[in-house]
């Protein structure tokens, strides 16, 4: 397989070109998703870290989440619940902080598989949440801690919080511009407090990381910018399963890589 060398102010690794089709496609799927596709969020991360390893990949994929947070913010800010934002950002961010605590010791092998086995948890969730017949989700502050707290670990360990967050808001019954406006400034706030961990403890920010960033977020703003014309024309349950097959494939290839 051939290779491919940029050159710039900083090195960056060199990837093979596999590898960085892979990256590019999570990026424009990244613009996808924060566009308002949800469902997403996991074949990126199974991707990236293919590509980069688990640990690393977590730190290269955040400052494209945030790019994505920004135009989401930008587009759907008026559409927010902020009582509902309220009431499950401060148990995200302790959940951040415990997860912080837990991935900074662990090996990349441990971590890779721990990372698969969120995967495939978020994945049983998901395809639990489409088939059960109640949509009644109890609304104690128990529900909200829980949900917080899990997001908040599994958004650290592997940018994995889409599941116990989209569970939360759908136990709210939101609109879906609501829904999107709501995660959107959730998303944002708790991307923007994750980065000082990244950089001062897990050390997975780093100049270098930021250099591929710059070649990737292209990527991102041309999946946000169609995802926000296809949004409403695509047919999302089809899509979601063959998301969460997906996934589970890409989970299983983690565990064994």
């Amino acid at each position: 397989m051939g290779r491919i060398v940029f050159i710039c102010a900083v090195s960056v690794p060199e990837l093979s070109l596999l590898h960085w089709a892979f990256a590019l496609l999570s990026s424009f799927i990244i613009g996808m998703s924060k566009s308002g596709i949800k469902g997403f969020g996991i074949v990126v991360v199974a991707l990236m870290a293919i590509v980069f390893g688990g640990k690393a990949s977590t730190g290269i994929i955040l400052p494209l989440l945030i790019t994505g947070d920004i135009f989401a913010v930008f587009y759907y800010h008026r559409h927010a619940e902020w009582k509902y934002l309220i009431r499950l950002l401060p148990w995200m961010m302790i959940g951040v902080i415990l997860g912080t605590i837990a991935g900074k010791d662990l090996n990349e092998e441990v971590f890779k598989q721990g990372m698969a086995i969120v995967i495939f948890i978020s994945v049983i969730i998901m395809i639990w949440w489409d088939l059960r017949k109640s949509k009644v989700i109890p609304k104690h502050w128990t529900f909200a801690g829980t949900m917080g707290l899990s997001a908040g670990f599994t958004t650290m360990v592997g940018n994995l919080a889409g599941s116990f967050s989209n569970l939360f808001f759908l136990a709210m019954r939101l609109p879906k511009d609501n829904f999107i406006g709501t995660t959107a400034w959730l998303f944002l706030f708790i991307n923007i407090f994750k980065v000082p961990f990244h950089v001062f403890s897990w050390e997975t920010i780093t100049l270098k990381t930021l250099t591929i960033n710059l070649y990737l977020i292209p990527a991102v703003i041309i999946g946000m910018l169609i995802g926000v014309r296809v949004v409403k024309k695509i047919n999302e349950k089809l899509f979601r399963r063959f998301i969460l097959v997906v996934t589970a494939i890409g989970a299983i290839i983690i565990y064994f890589k």
